[in-house]
């Protein structure tokens, strides 16, 4: 008898533009609905994002949590999770591992917690107060997901989490979505330009000191005055907003960069921006599965990008982009040179990525890993534990 479809409860701290939350929307548009129905609770509200969500039969409420430690949020959580009755709860990094335990309060007979990156103030997951805070956690865990291999290794070395309660799955990219020649956004500020003779380097994402975007500001101002300075035809795109996004403007301005670098914002038109791009740079300190570097290798670029996290497991080295030793200005600057004098290798890098793409992290295959670990979950603890992950070809 096929058994009804299965609540599962994601719960984010916010519903709003980023890797994890576009992931989560992901899942929740494509996983079969014979099998599974959803609801996501956020502890701090949500944004635009919401409206990505094309199923009408999914939940959003939001707990309002107050910054730092705020109990009463934890008696709301309770009674969300007392009313919607899930058969899943499925917790998403730091920010919301604690709410395991108000979940096995509420009678929530399966809990899984995904770790898909890491926090700023934390970039090597060194912090002993928050590997305290996950062991504390770690008893009301049934499954974990690890978004890369690397943090596979960490949940297992340094958490202690035995390796057969843990999957590592990969994200996925809809490459119908992503893809090469979408039109210009309307509001391209170099529309007069020649498309031809503009090479434009860009980036995508929270705009945060994880991500580093100032040491991509500084390393385009190198790359600059290397190729011809105000005569150069380069440009930069810095896609996304955050705490630093301030700073950006401030180093463009001093750095006497206005009018060739665009700091969009926040956008929803990501597919297009990056179509209109020649070269994906992530200038992070560290990462999990980048779901931003998939997007751009589905959209035929070559990446830049240091060699941490989980970049490596998807950037084939002089393949399908370019892995720096690390991620400061005047290394960046030296990798895009690198595309900025042979368009060709540029081409040809873009190339293999989009076939690396479709081959290995597609939007289908990523949700037919999710609905079989979903159904290992329901089956009971004993089900699917072998530690298997996802395999991918190098």
């Amino acid at each position: 008898m096929q058994r009804d479809a299965a609540l599962i409860c994601h719960v984010v701290y916010r519903l709003d533009y980023g890797g994890l939350e576009n992931g989560l929307v992901n899942l929740v548009n494509n996983l079969p609905r014979d099998r599974f129905r959803h609801a996501i609770v956020c502890l701090a509200g949500f944004g635009a994002l919401r409206s990505r969500v094309a199923r009408s039969d999914v939940p959003i409420v939001s707990i309002d949590k107050r910054e730092g430690k705020d109990f009463p949020s934890y008696v709301r959580m309770w009674r969300v999770l007392r009313s919607l009755r899930p058969d899943i709860v499925h917790t998403r990094n730091l920010g919301t591992v604690d709410l395991q335990w108000v979940a096995r309060v509420a009678g929530v007979p399966h809990r899984v917690h995904g770790e898909h990156g890491w926090e700023a103030a934390d970039p090597l997951g060194r912090s002993a107060r928050t590997k305290l805070i996950r062991r504390a956690c770690r008893p009301v865990i049934e499954r974990y997901v690890a978004m890369s291999l690397d943090i596979e290794r960490w949940l297992r070395d340094e958490i202690g989490v035995p390796a057969a309660r843990v999957r590592q799955l990969y994200n996925g990219v809809d490459t119908e979505r992503f893809r090469a020649g979408r039109a210009l956004p309307l509001d391209w500020p170099w529309r007069k330009l020649d498309r031809q003779g503009v090479r434009v380097f860009g980036t995508v994402g929270r705009c945060d000191p994880l991500k580093n975007q100032l040491a991509l500001v500084d390393a385009f101002a190198e790359l600059l005055s290397q190729t011809g300075g105000d005569k150069s035809p380069l440009r930069l795109v810095i896609v996304g907003d955050g705490p630093v996004r301030s700073l950006l403007v401030q180093r463009v301005h001093e750095r006497r960069l206005d009018g060739r670098v665009w700091l969009t914002g926040a956008r929803a038109d990501t597919p297009e921006l990056l179509s209109a791009l020649d070269v994906f740079v992530l200038p992070s300190l560290n990462e999990g599965i980048s779901n931003t570097i998939l997007e751009a290798m589905a959209t035929g670029l070559p990446v830049v990008a240091a060699r941490v996290g989980g970049n490596m497991e998807l950037v084939e080295h002089e393949r399908t982009g370019l892995l720096c030793d690390d991620s400061r200005a005047v290394t960046l600057a030296s990798a895009m040179r690198r595309y900025t004098d042979d368009p060709t290798l540029a081409r040809r890098h873009g190339d293999a990525g989009r076939v690396r793409v479709e081959n290995h992290f597609s939007l289908d295959s990523m949700i037919r890993a999710y609905a079989s670990f979903y159904d290992e979950v329901l089956a009971g603890p004993s089900a699917g534990l072998q530690g298997r992950h996802t395999e991918v070809q190098h």
